[in-house]
């Protein structure tokens, strides 16, 4: 049986075995997921971001443990990807939020998987993406994507996920940081964790004023230059409903608060189907994805067609500000000359 087989078949040994290739980008782990790319699409992404010290590891626990054992609907099989950062110095993270999810250990239907940024901005390592279509194509009903946390640069989990949630808590600040820095905009649900703590009132009153802003344009982000709209606003149904971001209040060490999160999760979930929202969502993430494919795959392409010295060349007349950086990329399209 071949490794892609034995992911289909449910093996999770496979499994972590084809994550490691796709996050070290081997040729083997972009073979696999060549064969798996048809058996994708079935799983609902929902991302998890905010600032650190929000909890949104302890968020990410509660919502697991909630899926799995059902309540008023089938158990569900919940995959992980908790991206860490990576130090700037040495290049290694600590991984810590297995420690953080020991509740889920032992649990057949729930598979985590922590990884590194390696230097990504954005919340995301650069192939967080190939490793959410191995969970979605290894059956998982369910991926919890949570972000390093990084603040400004949380929205690429909007590219990836179908449903974000953008996490809180009183007495960090962080309801006007979000507001700053436009993380608003991408959340789908809000939530207040930690909310047993002082200043709750003041967190959920700064974000409720603001919220009706933030969503009063387009749901949109700069990429390569230029703007991406993620969604229209108001968001609507067929039949005129409008979906408005709910803010929730929760505990999450203490499981208070969950299920209504899990409500407005499932809520969302079937507006997006029934509005037609998911299938737009998923062009715009299939077509950003490819667009970053290409750029990767053209450079590469590029640096085995220009001699070294020719590149370093260019690269020190810049440094010495003899060219433009643009003078100098023409230049080297040009074959390094000028």
């Amino acid at each position: 049986m071949t490794l892609v087989e034995s992911v289909l078949a449910g093996n999770r040994l496979a499994l972590a075995r084809l994550l490691t290739l796709v996050e070290n980008g081997l040729p083997e782990g972009w073979a696999a997921l060549n064969e798996l790319y048809p058996h994708t699409g079935k799983a609902h992404r929902i991302g998890i971001t905010g600032a650190p010290g929000t909890g949104k590891s302890s968020l990410v626990n509660q919502l697991a443990l909630f899926y799995r054992q059902g309540g008023n609907f089938t158990p569900r099989r919940v995959g992980v990807i908790a991206v860490d950062p990576s130090s700037p110095f040495t290049g290694g993270a600590i991984l810590g939020d297995r420690v953080r999810m020991r509740d889920l250990a032992g649990d057949p239907g729930v598979f985590i998987r922590s990884m590194a940024t390696r230097g990504t901005l954005g919340g995301l390592a650069a192939t967080t993406a190939g490793m959410v279509q191995v969970m979605d194509a290894a059956g998982f009903d369910l991926i919890l994507v949570e972000t390093v946390g990084a603040g400004q640069s949380e929205v690429d989990i909007a590219r990836l996920a179908h449903t974000t949630l953008v996490v809180e808590a009183p007495g960090l600040g962080d309801e006007i940081q979000a507001i700053k820095a436009g993380i608003l905009e991408i959340a789908d649900i809000l939530v207040i964790n930690k909310a047993d703590r002082p200043g709750v009132e003041a967190t959920e009153r700064a974000l409720r004023n603001n919220l009706q802003l933030a969503h009063s344009a387009p749901r949109s982000f700069q990429h390569h230059g230029h703007i991406e709209v993620l969604s229209e606003h108001p968001q609507k149904d067929p039949e005129g409903s409008i979906w408005t971001p709910p803010i929730l209040k929760v505990v999450a060490t203490e499981g208070d608060g969950i299920a209504q999160l899990v409500d407005a999760i499932e809520q969302h979930r079937k507006f997006l189907e029934i509005s037609g929202e998911r299938q737009r969502r998923e062009l715009m993430r299939i077509e950003t994805e490819l667009e970053n494919l290409l750029r990767d795959t053209l450079v590469a392409r590029w640096r085995t067609t220009i001699d070294a010295a020719q590149y370093r060349a260019v690269l020190n007349r810049m440094a010495a500000r003899q060219v433009s950086p643009w003078q100098a990329v023409q230049q080297l399209l040009d074959g390094g000359e000028g």
